[in-house]
């Protein structure tokens, strides 16, 4: 099975990233070992031989930890990066740059390299990457046809996705004489290997890690096995003498380590608005990741050093040195300081206010100070973690007694405004300027007399007819709303899908009042499942259950399941159960439930209802209530009151248990 590593970016443009610590590298090193192994492999000239070049590509990668500063017990290892989100970026930085290097000096001098480099030990086996197909092959030949810095230069802009300024920095780094001319060659390479280099890259021919084993000469081995033994006894005999007549030396002292200053190092880079990211106006639409890092850099003052340098600054400083500036954070959003240069989203004037937009990977930043100089300036982070197509489609640059006012992503041709609560009024129109800023936005109301959200849709340079909706809750990225009905009898599961629909709209309709609640709480995605739907007796309509699970930027998930009443105007009831932080509950991980609550008919009468999501066979109540069904749904007369433990039948499952317990109504939903 080939090894298919994933990881972040470290795409630092700087070429020698601080030392980091030993322990810190080694975790690095083991999680991502495959990947480096293949680098180290793709670079070290095929003249070695297969084996030979698999042990070596091992060898350099397991001495590269060789150079990390020493984290002994009980002693502080000076200052270093924060451990933050931040920090693996810089890591695996350094250890690439260790990788490159030694794997260059060792295509350029491998006698004398590898012979100062330990291989591992491999008794009896030759090892060597399993064979490709035909393009496999035939890239291997072009490859071994090439300089060992050509190599190097097209591994780190196809496997490791560097731009050309930290391909060139990383090669001249590691003692490439003419690295702009080895990053041209390998830019002819990689446009005459065509789109498909990535994926040959990752396949069986370049894989170090799966290999395929064949013994050695037999009749050979066993011949230089029994000579090996006569030799060993004559050197353990020779040793045991030696040592005898030596007494051993007193332990020399530890050499000092030198100071660390990655974190100075890295503050100072980071803080420098020449070494700003800037992604190329068009890079959105030619390209598999459509995400921030594709957002060009946008604004009028995007060339104001002035302004970007006090945006670096104010980001760069501790929470004690932030004097004059406002901090806003979202939950679980890092505060640490920038490790690496970010990306540049935005710099310009709106509403009286010199902002800047900022993205380090993990999180955007938002500056703010009054033109006027009078007042403060605004600190704003929040979590950005893999913002896609949706989830980074749009980024709050300004709020006023207007609304909002969004920069939206490249990739959005179209927008608008509806409110949520009226599905039958079309969207309005939502200008925007030349450089991606909306008109304001009015956020929703306190009474919940309107809950207004974007409708956008997305260009066909990425996608076709892709319109979706976002939410303002009060963060700098609005949530991204989806909605998933409830199947057919015994038809399979459904997924999220876009709300935009006439039916997704109308279902929003009643869950949009439940979203002011859920402003501040770094929600990325909402979606509202309707897992079950049921006849209400005395032929009084049908009812829907829902389950609305929230999504956060650090993955956890809280729901909310609710019984809703045939009035389409009437607002869901929610079903007593527990508030956990992190469920799998309602997600592709927990897609079975059941829940029940008392409910007052028309008439007076009182009963107690349940229903279950689509695998859901039969359904028992016991406490107040006692009754078993077939089926999906349970609706019993009663005049009891109290809890009600619920159990349900999955096939398959085994029991499902309710969700939270039952109270007494006031008088039905």
């Amino acid at each position: 099975m080939q090894s298919h590593d994933t990881f972040p970016s470290t795409d630092i443009p700087h070429a020698a990233p601080p030392r980091p610590r030993r322990n810190d590298a080694e975790a690095a090193l083991v999680e991502h070992y495959p990947r480096f192994v293949r680098l180290a492999h793709l670079i070290l000239p095929p003249a070695l031989g297969r084996h030979r070049r698999v042990l070596a590509a091992h060898a350099l990668v397991q001495k590269s930890l060789a150079a990390a500063a020493p984290s002994r017990p009980g002693r502080a290892a000076g200052p270093t990066v924060p451990a933050q989100r931040g920090e693996p970026g810089q890591v695996l930085a350094w250890l690439r740059h260790g990788v490159v290097a030694a794997a260059l000096r060792a295509a350029a001098h491998p006698r004398w390299s590898l012979g100062r480099t330990p291989l591992p030990t491999v008794l009896g086996l030759r090892l060597f990457p399993r064979a490709g197909g035909d393009d496999e092959l035939a890239l291997e030949s072009t490859l071994a046809t090439v300089a060992p810095e050509v190599r190097a230069a097209f591994a780190l802009r196809v496997l490791e996705g560097l731009s050309p300024q930290s391909a060139v920095l990383h090669l001249a780094a590691a003692g490439v004489p003419a690295p702009d001319e080895a990053l041209r060659s390998a830019e002819r390479l990689r446009t005459a290997v065509g789109p498909d280099a990535e994926s040959l890259l990752h396949g069986a021919q370049f894989d170090p890690c799966t290999v395929q084993a064949r013994p050695t000469d037999l009749l050979r081995r066993r011949h230089r096995t029994r000579l090996g033994a006569l030799v060993a006894a004559l050197l353990v005999v020779a040793s045991t003498t030696a040592v005898l007549a030596l007494r051993p030396a007193p332990p020399a002292p530890p050499a000092p380590s030198p100071p660390v200053t990655a974190l100075a190092a890295a503050s100072a880079l980071a803080a420098d608005p020449r070494l700003l990211l800037r992604a190329p106006a068009d890079r959105w639409a030619d390209t598999a990741r459509v995400d921030l890092t594709r957002w060009p850099a946008r604004g009028a003052r995007t060339g104001d050093t002035a302004l970007l340098s006090r945006a670096l600054d104010a980001w760069a400083r501790g929470p004690g040195d932030r004097i004059g500036v406002r901090l806003t954070v979202t939950p679980d959003t890092p505060t640490s300081p920038p490790s690496a240069p970010a990306r540049l989203l935005f710099a310009g004037t709106v509403d009286g206010s010199a902002v800047v937009l900022l993205h380090d990977g993990e999180r955007i930043v938002r500056y703010a100070e009054p033109l006027t100089g009078q007042g403060d300036a605004v600190l704003e982070l929040a979590r950005a973690d893999d913002a896609d197509v949706t989830a980074g489609a749009a980024v709050a640059v300004s709020r006023t007694g207007q609304g909002a006012r969004f920069l939206l992503a490249p990739w959005i041709d179209e927008s608008a405004v509806r409110d949520l609560l009226r599905p039958d009024v079309p969207a309005r129109r939502l200008a925007v300027s030349e450089d991606g800023v909306t008109d304001p936005v009015a956020q929703a109301s306190d009474d919940c007399r309107r809950v207004p959200a974007l409708q956008v849709r997305s260009s066909t340079r990425i996608v076709e007819d892709h319109s979706f909706l976002l939410a303002d809750l009060g963060e700098l990225s609005p949530a991204h709303l989806t909605w998933t009905p409830s199947p057919g009898t015994g038809a399979p599961a459904r997924q999220p899908r876009e709300a935009t629909s006439s039916a997704g709209l109308a279902a929003w309709a009643r869950s949009a009042c439940e979203l002011p609640g859920l402003r501040g709480t770094g929600v990325r995605a909402l979606n509202r499942w309707e897992f079950a739907h049921q006849a209400l007796p005395e032929r009084a309509g049908r009812a829907i259950w829902t389950c609305t699970r929230a999504e956060t930027w650090d993955g956890r998930g809280r729901v909310a399941v609710a019984w809703e009443g045939p009035d389409p105007g009437s607002r869901p009831v929610r079903v007593p159960g527990p508030t956990p932080e992190d469920t799998a509950a309602c997600s592709r991980f927990g897609q079975h439930l059941l829940a029940g609550t008392y409910w007052t008919a028309p008439s007076g009468a009182r009963y107690y209802l349940a229903a279950g999501s689509r695998a859901v066979t039969a359904i028992t109540a016991r406490g107040p209530v006692s009754a078993t069904v077939r089926g999906q749904a349970l609706a019993v007369r009663t005049k009891a009151d109290g809890q009600v433990r619920l159990t349900g039948t999955v096939a398959g499952s085994g029991e499902l248990r309710g969700w939270g317990e039952t109270e007494p109504d006031s008088g039905g939903p």
